[in-house]
Formats: structure tokens, C-alpha cells, sequence
């Protein structure tokens, strides 16, 4: 058997779907914590929507593309479409400003329904390619599965700090776990 030159189709994209999944998770973390926006509690579940959909890409990467991984990963992608297009509806209005920032004219939240739409198409169309049984462990893939899991444990550990172990508040201005840490053990 020989070498292949590049991996084949259904590899490629689960290594650039969970390249697409760590640029929005990195991103929406930079938002938070270089320009200061906290997520609300909807952010944070489309976060884990996201997040979702990363654990299904890295079972295939890893294991082995499998339709059942395929299968969480559109439930991941239509649990957070839901949620993202519960928040567009939200700010509907004419005269509302939306919630957060914009990019290109377009609320995070916007953007997390676009990419959840082109996401879970994406995963429909790998779910049809041939091959689906090469598993990568090549110097990207291992690359890509460890930056998500290091993404996932820090979006984790600050909304850990930013809600604590209650509810996290609608509109978030400080982190509250935070600052109850501080209040329990004086850090």
C-alpha cells in the first residue's frame, strides 16, 4: 500500500472543520478577554454548541471518521443554531443595538448562526464521503486536537470565574466566581 501524497477528503475536512471550530472558539475568547466583552449565558451555550461539534471532529480525527460522530456534532451544530437564532430574534427590533460588538456589521451571535449553518452542511457532506476510516496522526492533526482541548478547558475555567457555581447573570459586567474566590480564600 502505498503513501498518499495528502489525506484523503474526509480527513481534510475534519482537520479544517476543527480548524474553523478553534477560530471561532479563539476568537470569541479574545473578544473576552482583550476587549473586555463577557458572554451571556446564550454566548456561553453557543460556546458549547461549538465545543460540541469540536469533540465529535477530534473522535473522527482520532478514531476514526464514524456517522455516529458525525450525528452529535449536528445535534452540537442544531442545538447552538437554535440558540444563536433565539438571540438574532432577540434584537430584532428596529432602534435595538443588538448585544456586544459587531463585525462587519454583524453581532457574534449572527456570525454563530452563519457558521453553525455552514458547519453542520459541512459535517452532512463528510458524512457522505468514502474512506471515512483513515484516522490522522499527523503533526497538524495532533496540533489541532491539542489546541482545542487546551480551548476547551480555559473557556471552561472562565466561566468558572465569570459565573461561579450559580447562574450566570444576563448581562455580565464582572467576573462574579471571581470575586467570590478572592472573598473565600483572599487571593
Amino acid at each position: 500500500m502505498s503513501k498518499q501524497a495528502f489525506p484523503p477528503l474526509a480527513a481534510l475536512g475534519n482537520q479544517l472543520a476543527l480548524i474553523a471550530i478553534i477560530g471561532m472558539l479563539s476568537y470569541a475568547f479574545v473578544d473576552q478577554l482583550y476587549f473586555g466583552e463577557l458572554p451571556c449565558p446564550l454566548c456561553l451555550m453557543q460556546r458549547m454548541g461549538f465545543v460540541i461539534i469540536g469533540f465529535a471532529l477530534v473522535l473522527n480525527i482520532r478514531c476514526g471518521a464514524h456517522s455516529a460522530n458525525y450525528g452529535w456534532g449536528i445535534i452540537g451544530g442544531l442545538v447552538g443554531m437554535m440558540v444563536s437564532l433565539r438571540q438574532v430574534l432577540l434584537h430584532v427590533l428596529p432602534g435595538d443595538r443588538g448585544f456586544g460588538n459587531s463585525f462587519l456589521e454583524l453581532h457574534f451571535y449572527t456570525w454563530a448562526f452563519v457558521g453553525y449553518v455552514g458547519l453542520i452542511a459541512g459535517l452532512a457532506l463528510l458524512l457522505m464521503f468514502p474512506n471515512r476510516d483513515v484516522r490522522s496522526r499527523s503533526l497538524l492533526a495532533n496540533t489541532l486536537v491539542i489546541l482545542f482541548i487546551i480551548l476547551v478547558f480555559a473557556n471552561l475555567a472562565s466561566t468558572l470565574l465569570e459565573c461561579g457555581i450559580g447562574p450566570c447573570a444576563d448581562d455580565p459586567v464582572k467576573y462574579e466566581g471571581w470575586i467570590w474566590l478572592r472573598t473565600r480564600f483572599g487571593f
